[in-house]
């Protein structure tokens, strides 16, 4: 099982309390905290695991999903989309994006470690 994931984030509690659960689990986490060059990021670590907020600087999270998914080396990588905003056009930008799983803030803890278990096994 791969044990390594990238999270996109750009709210510094958020980056904490996620990277604090995962590191636990025993997971590698590395941190990225805007949209400019997130999919360069994304290309040259490879990571098992994706977590992508929808809202951070320079670009949107479904902007970068959707380049994720366009590049022959990622488009395979899990994708869990994190957001404030829970509405159903969220939840389908986010689907037609190509993301994995959908995940409202808050969360807990459980929540966020099942989801990525679930996305790492499939």
């Amino acid at each position: 099982m791969g044990k390594s994931v990238l999270l996109i984030e750009d709210e510094p509690n958020i980056i904490e309390a996620i990277s604090f659960i995962l590191s636990r689990d025993g997971w590698t986490v590395a941190t990225h905290s805007n949209g400019h060059d997130a999919v360069g990021v994304v290309e040259s670590t490879l990571p098992d695991l994706i977590i992508l907020d929808v809202m951070l600087p320079g670009k949107s999270g479904y902007e970068i999903l959707r380049e994720i998914r366009e590049l022959h080396e990622t488009q395979g990588i899990p994708v869990l989309m994190l957001t404030a905003r829970g509405q159903v056009k969220d939840r389908e930008m986010a689907e037609r994006a190509g993301a994995s799983r959908f995940m409202t803030k808050p969360f807990s803890n459980a929540e966020v470690l099942e989801a990525v278990r679930e996305l790492v096994v499939r």
